[in-house]
Parts: structure tokens; C-alpha cells; sequence
């Protein structure tokens, strides 16, 4: 199968290592030669790297990147059967390139997108046939995620969307398929995880080490909230958060927090710039501050503040399920798979009870009066039910 990546960048050039190493005829385009060569020089020791660890052997290596050939000619991506565009998150930039790409390729090459939160129907209007059109979304690092989000457009055929699960699927990856609304899945659910966490500080209720602590030892999430907004980048974090705030119509559960507004502003993006929510070394390690001392903050509220963001994060996971967005298995597998969270949120409002998941809510809704905190209609029927996710 012959597969054409357009950008070369982190996320580019990982999904390229994936075709790939699937045994796909990878093309991967840049219009920049300099970035080119440094995705080439990326993957020869991401390879060797993990020819060291014992994952694959030198044959293996040389496979995957004879598999691979970089070009700076849009023309070049003519013979491919797929092709997923990973560059700059603009819609009016996607639709330029998707136009051109349309008139070299063939009339049966999926033409895909890897945004994470743009709207697939517009970038498939700027083709003349829009039904080929689809959205593939990776999570970075691409290599190592399991989950792919595919979204199909209003237009977008039966057939397509069978052949990208299955192309997909035959990758290795865990598919979640997802109905094309702003941040489809991970992106929309996700929020919370940020938005409440931050809110919480603004109110003086926690610091950002007391914040993380209790979602790592009491919910054993991987990282916290603000070590894991350091990682991705506030810049880019919050830019998300306002893309999907602005698209749900100013909705008050996406609304971004202005102290994260400040931190990008004043360029504390986290570990590239080595200061974020917290401060960072030359190798991108946290530096730690003696003067935290955790141990004196009470179990009972890093109790209070873990359920309150987990409450939030169920939510807009009921909501999702709500409005067929996507079904409960792959709304769960999105968050375990895509964001490492360490149990799907649905299972999780079971494991709770989905009484104490309504009776949360509704004292946070009672304390703010506050749209924000509404509990989901799906919710509130289960709970009046008796029912369960699984």
C-alpha cells in the first residue's frame, strides 16, 4: 500500500515510522528540504535507539527505513491509495493543500486529516469529492499510542470509513470511532482534567503539586493535570481548550481559565521552556521545590479534589455517550488508550455508582450555580433507572 504524509514534523514523521513499520510505501512531504532531513536523522536514532533496548534488530531497522522516502513535491504523493495531512492546525491551510493534493492523486485515494479538533466537513467541502474525504487522529508519540481516533465527515462514504478502520486496525492500533464534533473524543472528554484542575487553584483551594499529588496517588493517574499541561505546552493546551470553547458555542464547561491564559502569554509553556506550573532543567527534567511539603496537606481534601475532577471528567463522558458521540467501549478505550488514563471513565462511574456520580454533581451545581456543572440527562435517567454503563 503506497501511503503519502504531508508534514514532516513530530507527529508527520511518527505516523510515517507507523505505515511503515506496518510494511507500507511511505512518502513523507514536507516543503521544507531542512525539515526533511531533520525528520530523516530523527527516525535513524528513534531506530537505533530502539535496536539498543532490544525491540527490533538492524534488518528490522534498514526495513523500516527503506520503506520511507522523503519528498518536497506535493506531485510526488500521486501514486499514493491513502493520505494524511499533519500540519498546522488552520483550516484555510488545509483546504489550499487538500485542493492541490486532489488533483494529483487518483479518484480512490483517501485524502485524511490528523487535526485534532477542526471540523472534518469543512476540509472535506474543499474537494471535488468529498466523500473520500476522513479524519485519521493519532496521539503523539505516534509510534507508541495505541489509540487512533477516525472520524468520518457527513460526507464521507460507507466504503472509506470501512477501508481507514481497517487500514488502521492492520497498523496495529486501537480504533475509537467518533462522530465529527469539536475534539471528537479525547479532546472534548479531556477537558476537565485541565479545566477543573485549574479552577480549583484559582479558588485557593490547592496549590498545583497539591492538585497533581491527588490525582496521582489517590486516582494513580500517570502525571497531574499541570504536570501533564507542562508537557504538552500551555500554549498548545489552552489553544484547545479555546478552540473547543468557541465551537460549543461559548458552552461554560470548556471555558479556558485565565491563569493559563497568562502562562502562555508570558511564555511559561511548560518544559520547552523550561518554566511552566513548575520549573525544568536543560534535559526537560522537573526541578523540585524543597519548599512543597505535601505531607502536610489533609488525605481528606486531596479526596475532595480527586472527586471532584474525576466527577467532572464522567460527565463529559456521559455527555459524549449522550450525544452519540462515540459508544461507551470506544469512549472508554479513547481515554485508557489516548491519554493513559488508568481506568475507562465509564467503567469508572459504575465502579462509583452512578448515584454518587448525580448526587456529586448536583452539590457542586447547588454550591456555583453555575451552567458548568449541570449533570448530564444520561446520568440523571441511569441513576432513575438503575442502569449501568457495562
Amino acid at each position: 500500500m503506497n501511503v503519502g504524509i504531508i508534514g514532516s514534523g513530530t507527529m508527520g514523521s511518527g505516523i510515517a515510522q507507523v505505515a511503515a513499520t506496518a510494511n507500507c510505501r511511505v512518502k513523507l512531504y514536507d516543503t521544507n528540504q531542512a525539515a526533511l532531513d531533520k525528520a530523516k536523522g530523527s527516525l535513524e536514532k528513534i531506530l537505533s535507539r530502539l535496536i539498543e533496548k532490544g525491540r527490533i534488530d538492524a534488518d528490522e531497522k534498514n526495513r523500516i527505513q527503506s520503506n520511507i522516502s522523503y519528498v518536497y513535491n506535493l506531485k510526488d504523493l500521486s501514486d499514493s491509495d491513502l493520505t494524511i495531512e499533519a500540519i498546522i492546525e488552520s483550516l484555510d491551510i488545509k483546504k489550499k493543500v487538500f485542493s492541490e493534493l486532489e488533483t494529483y492523486v487518483s479518484k480512490d485515494c483517501i485524502i485524511a486529516s490528523n487535526t485534532s479538533s477542526l471540523s472534518i466537513a469543512s476540509i472535506a467541502a474543499s474537494l471535488q469529492k468529498p466523500e473520500r474525504c476522513i479524519g485519521i487522529h493519532f496521539f503523539n508519540p505516534a509510534p507508541l499510542m495505541k489509540l487512533v481516533e477516525v472520524i468520518p465527515a457527513i460526507q464521507t462514504s460507507e466504503d472509506v470509513l470501512q477501508k481507514a478502520i481497517q487500514i488502521i486496525s492492520d497498523w496495529k492500533k486501537v480504533v475509537a470511532v467518533a462522530k465529527d464534533t469539536p475534539g471528537f473524543i479525547v479532546n472534548r472528554v479531556a477537558r476537565p482534567f485541565y479545566g477543573e484542575a485549574l479552577r480549583i487553584y484559582e479558588e485557593s483551594i490547592a496549590d498545583f503539586a497539591t492538585i497533581d499529588n491527588a490525582m496521582k496517588t489517590i486516582g494513580n493517574f500517570r502525571m497531574g493535570p499541570f504536570e501533564l499541561m507542562d508537557f504538552i505546552g500551555n500554549d498548545v493546551n489552552y489553544t484547545v481548550t479555546e478552540t473547543v470553547f468557541t465551537a460549543f458555542y461559548f458552552d461554560p464547561r470548556y471555558k479556558p481559565a485565565f491563569t493559563q491564559k497568562r502562562f502562555a502569554e508570558a511564555g511559561y509553556l511548560g518544559r520547552k521552556s523550561s518554566k511552566g506550573y513548575y520549573s525544568y532543567d536543560e534535559n526537560g527534567r522537573k526541578v523540585e521545590d524543597s519548599t512543597v511539603t505535601l505531607s502536610t496537606v489533609e488525605e481528606s481534601l486531596k479526596e475532595k479534589i480527586f472527586n471532584r475532577i474525576l466527577v467532572m471528567l464522567i460527565n463529559e463522558a456521559a455527555d459524549a455517550l449522550f450525544l452519540n458521540i462515540a459508544s461507551a467501549k470506544d469512549i472508554d478505550n479513547a481515554m485508557t488508550k489516548g491519554v493513559n488514563y488508568p481506568k475507562g471513565l465509564l467503567a469508572w462511574a459504575d465502579e462509583k455508582g452512578i448515584d454518587w456520580c448525580v448526587s456529586e454533581l448536583d452539590k457542586l451545581y447547588n454550591e456555583y450555580h453555575e451552567d458548568r456543572y449541570r449533570c448530564s440527562p444520561l446520568l440523571r435517567k441511569m441513576n432513575r433507572e438503575q442502569k449501568t454503563f457495562f
